[in-house]
């Protein structure tokens, strides 16, 4: 194998998100300034639950392939991330192509967990002393890696299967390490993202640390991140993938090229499971502009993590001004469809290369007046902004400590 890295480069994308399952629907919703956040009528019936408020993915259609035979292993979570990558794959002009069973083709996927009523078939079990209701299927469903291993045996992908279950960072660190398989010549392409499904029993994960939003009776003003009122983060669902692929392999077939990948990092805080630190969060940063070869003035646009927790949003803000200070534009798009958990990383990567690729970043919804605990940084408000640039940064930060930023480049032939 060369001691030179491969360059890697994006030649597929696609999500399943509450803004949209396409970029047109995604972008008009960007551009309304308003959120997809609704009440989530079932949710009311768990006493204690304080948060009644989601985001839903948009629906999504299936193509009669998907039938009882073909989805019996899998959950929401799983589904979703299966036909996202189908969709990532036509994107890249691979579906259907050999070359995906090659072995030279490998997935990297994550999820925060598997499906939630799967989980609780073995929970039942556990309170009833029986086995009803459970089959072959339901640790398929449950396990934490279903969406990794569902896409892997629905395509017939033979090559590695990274699985990253790491909560909020799931999705990203599917594109980091997928991005360092390429890069080192293991693998010549890769599946990579991440999905989650929504669920009262995630919510009740957050509301038990006070860290949801109860504005039950206003969807449309929250979440509100890096804003004096906000009160917590929304839930989202959805899936995205990308497909990162060699850039010699791309160009030798003649491949569409998104963007090209330039810079990864994680790490993690290694102080307390949920209390970020501005410290560690701003190493990551650093590192994955080192990993790029870039400065920070190289960067044109931080899409940030953005949960409108109270810890978090101040911590992410100071790390943030420590390496670009105020001079890069930042904006977060968990204002429009809330925390999608470990889809999040995928889906707002796919979301800023296809605004860069327009000259354009979305404005932090409902964010009207800052926090002052928060770093003064350049954050996008009211509308989009209007900016040419050549890199981007999209960060992503998880309970446990767990630090990410990626860094992409505009492709241009």
């Amino acid at each position: 194998m060369s001691t030179t890295a491969k360059r890697v480069v994006v030649t597929g994308m696609a999500g399943i998100s509450p803004l949209g399952n396409d970029w047109q629907s995604v972008r008009t919703q960007l551009l309304s300034g308003h959120n997809k956040v609704c009440v989530m009528q079932p949710w009311q019936e768990y006493e204690g639950l304080g948060t009644q408020l989601g985001a839903p993915a948009a629906p999504f259609e299936l193509p009669a392939h998907y039938n009882r035979k073909t989805m019996r292993s899998m959950g929401r979570v799983a589904l979703m991330a299966t036909r996202v990558s189908e969709l990532a794959l036509e994107d890249a002009g691979l579906l259907g192509d050999a070359f995906v069973k090659s072995g030279d083709m490998g997935v990297s996927y994550g999820s925060s967990a598997g499906t939630p009523s799967a989980i609780g078939d073995f929970g039942r079990m556990m309170a009833q002393k029986s086995t009803e209701g459970i089959n072959a299927n339901t640790y398929i469903k449950m396990m934490s890696h279903t969406a990794a291993v569902n896409i892997g045996v629905f395509f017939g992908t033979t090559g590695r299967i990274i699985t990253t279950s790491s909560a909020c960072t799931s999705g990203s660190q599917g594109i980091g390490y997928a991005f360092e398989a390429i890069q080192s010549g293991k693998q010549v392409a890769m599946l990579a993202g991440g999905a989650e499904e929504l669920d009262a029993t995630q919510a009740a994960v957050f509301d038990t640390l006070f860290a949801t939003s109860t504005k039950n009776a206003t969807p449309a003003l929250t979440p509100r991140p890096f804003d004096a009122g906000r009160d917590g983060l929304v839930l989202g669902e959805g899936a995205g993938t990308m497909v990162l692929e060699s850039l010699e392999h791309a160009q030798a077939r003649g491949a569409r090229i998104h963007a090209e990948l330039v810079g990864f990092a994680s790490n993690s805080d290694g102080t307390h499971v949920t209390h970020p630190n501005p410290e560690t969060m701003a190493k990551a940063m650093r590192m994955a502009l080192a990993d790029a070869g870039l400065q920070p003035h190289d960067i044109g646009y931080v899409n940030a993590h953005g949960t409108a927790t109270d810890q978090g949003d101040i911590a992410e803000s100071l790390a943030t001004h420590a390496v670009f200070g105020d001079q890069v534009p930042v904006s977060t798009l968990k204002g429009y469809m809330g925390h999608t958990l470990g889809a999040s990383g995928a889906l707002e990567a796919w979301m800023t290369l296809e605004m860069m690729r327009e000259g354009w970043f979305a404005a932090n919804a409902n964010l009207e007046q800052p926090d002052a605990r928060c770093a003064p940084l350049d954050y996008i408000m009211g509308s989009a902004r209007q900016a040419e640039v050549e890199h981007v940064m999209s960060n992503n930060f998880a309970f446990g400590g767990i630090n990410t930023s990626l860094i992409f480049k505009r492709w241009r032939g």
